[in-house]
């Protein structure tokens, strides 16, 4: 009887392991953690890509958190939209604004980071949260227009690498810093339709992994934050680059940003936040490669047929050769 019931005991473990993964919104060692507001309040934190999205959400919540914000986007006028619908210890009144055009060049990051650096000149950027991204409409790699190709790494990957390369001197000087890096499930495996973004996203991860290593001991802290799809304000009916999502399941802005302050608090060095079956496959490419890329490459063909029918990117539905019109 007593093996009987160790048995029953280890299948009842393995049911409950496998159901949480399939329902869960982030990877297990991102959920295990919980927020650390002593690591936020009175930071200064300066988030790119300010305006709307996500980063309009990560200044609400962080705002409410007690965080000192600068925020930046190209749009003056939704940045000021944005500031004045913020509450805190130190929001609106202390709020900036700072416009920013990440594709501007080297000389206007640098002036924008002089002027972040002295609006609060007591302590400097404390965190530097990379959300500002291009991201085009799907379409297949052989399709993607040079226009396209370098607009999206001018903002993805050189715009952010610079802004990264002129602040971390100051931080470095300090002895204290931290990057926040919103990249994208796309950054860590394959995503047909999404090539040339993919290429960007990845590129982004090798940088700040590796600057991550080289800076660790000057006490600069890097989080890589890798979301899968993600419910915005823009999406509401609605998926990326605005064609119609269907039935793709997303996390919420609220909660991914939500996740993300969590891991930038606790210090994590990479956090993923998704839904399946975007999160499995992340789990599939990181820890078992060669099931993962077989996977990919089954479903890449059928996912651009979809992408370019407006559906469901990111359905089982690809995997098992079915498809979905609008």
């Amino acid at each position: 009887m007593f093996p009987l019931i160790i048995l029953l005991f280890f299948f009842a473990s393995i049911i409950n392991v496998v159901f949480k993964f399939w329902t869960t919104d982030a990877d297990f060692t991102l959920l295990s953690k919980k927020l650390k507001r002593e690591e936020i309040e009175d930071k200064v934190v300066w988030i790119t890509g300010a305006s709307r999205g996500i980063g309009e959400v990560l200044a609400r919540q962080l705002a409410s958190l007690g965080a000192k914000l600068i925020l930046s986007a190209r749009n003056q006028a939704e940045l000021e939209r944005v500031k004045s619908q913020l509450t805190g210890k130190h929001a609106p009144g202390d709020v900036k604004i700072l416009p920013l055009d990440l594709a501007s060049g080297e000389a206007s990051i640098r002036e924008a980071v002089e002027k972040a650096e002295s609006f609060f000149p007591e302590s400097g950027v404390d965190y530097m949260i990379h959300n500002a991204a291009c991201e085009r409409p799907k379409s297949a790699a052989l399709d993607v227009t040079e226009e396209s190709l370098k607009a999206t790494f001018e903002v993805n990957v050189f715009g952010t690498i610079s802004l990264t390369r002129l602040l971390a001197p100051y931080m470095i000087k300090r002895g204290r810093g931290h990057f926040v890096v919103m990249s994208s499930a796309a950054g860590k495996v394959p995503a047909p339709a999404q090539t040339v973004y993919s290429a960007s996203k990845f590129a982004l991860n090798g940088y700040f992994h590796s600057l991550r290593s080289e800076l660790f001991q000057k006490g600069i802290k890097v989080t890589v934050v890798c979301p899968g799809p993600i419910e915005t304000s823009k999406d509401s009916g609605a998926g990326s680059s605005g064609q119609p999502r269907l039935s793709e399941k997303r996390v919420s802005s609220e909660r991914c940003a939500e996740l993300t302050i969590i891991a930038a608090s606790n210090g994590l060095k990479e956090a993923w936040i998704s839904y399946q079956p975007v999160l499995g496959v992340m789990y599939l490419v990181q820890y078992m490669p060669s099931v993962g890329f077989w996977l990919m490459d089954k479903v890449g063909e059928k996912r651009i047929e979809v992408a370019a029918q407006k559906g469901n990117t990111y359905s089982l539905d690809l995997l098992f050769g079915k498809s979905k019109k609008p």
